[in-house]
C-alpha cells in the first residue's frame, strides 16, 4: 500500500503538475511525494508483490502518473495476470510512455517511465502468452498510479 501521509497528491499542483515536472529539483521531488513514492518513482524501486492497492482493481477509469498527473492506461487495457502488480496490454498512447533498456539484475527488462516527467513507472515484457491484443504486459507499481474513476 502507498505510505501517502506526507504526500502532496499531483492533483494539488494541477496547475503546474504535468507542465513543468521535468524540470523539478530533486529537492522538490522529495517534498511532493512520500518517501514510498520517491523511492519506486523516482530512484526506480519497486513495491512487493500483491501489496499495492490497484493490483486487482476492477474500477473503470483512468490510471495516471501519480508524480504528475499524466494519463496512462486506461482500464479496459488492464488486465488479470496473477503476477502481484497491475498489468495492462497498452498504454493510453504510445507517447505518454517511455521504454528503455534495463540490463539490471542480469537480465533483459524493458523499463517504463512517465514520458512527461521521467518517473519509473515498471517494466513491460512481451511473448509471455497472455490472451490479449498485443501479447504484451505493462508490469506498473500501483504506486506509480493514480485511479480517475470514470463518471
Amino acid at each position: 500500500m502507498t505510505d501517502s501521509t506526507a504526500s502532496t497528491r499531483p492533483d494539488d499542483h494541477a496547475d503546474d503538475a504535468t507542465t513543468n515536472a521535468a524540470e523539478l529539483t530533486d529537492e522538490q521531488w522529495r517534498q511532493r511525494l512520500s518517501p514510498a513514492e520517491y523511492r519506486v518513482l523516482r530512484q526506480a524501486g519497486t513495491e512487493a508483490p500483491f501489496t499495492g492497492e490497484y493490483t486487482d482493481t476492477k474500477t473503470v477509469g483512468i490510471y495516471r502518473c501519480r508524480a504528475c498527473n499524466t494519463e496512462l492506461f486506461r482500464s479496459e487495457h488492464k488486465f488479470e495476470s496473477h503476477c502481484g502488480w497491475p498489468s495492462f496490454f497498452s498504454p493510453l498512447a504510445g507517447d505518454k510512455i517511455i521504454e528503455l533498456e534495463d540490463n539490471s539484475l542480469g537480465m533483459r527488462r524493458v523499463e517504463v517511465l512517465c514520458a512527461n516527467c521521467k518517473s519509473h513507472l515498471g517494466h513491460v515484457f512481451e511473448g509471455e502468452g497472455y490472451d490479449t491484443p498485443t501479447d504484451l504486459r505493462y508490469c506498473i507499481n500501483s504506486i506509480s498510479l493514480t485511479l480517475e474513476p470514470a463518471e
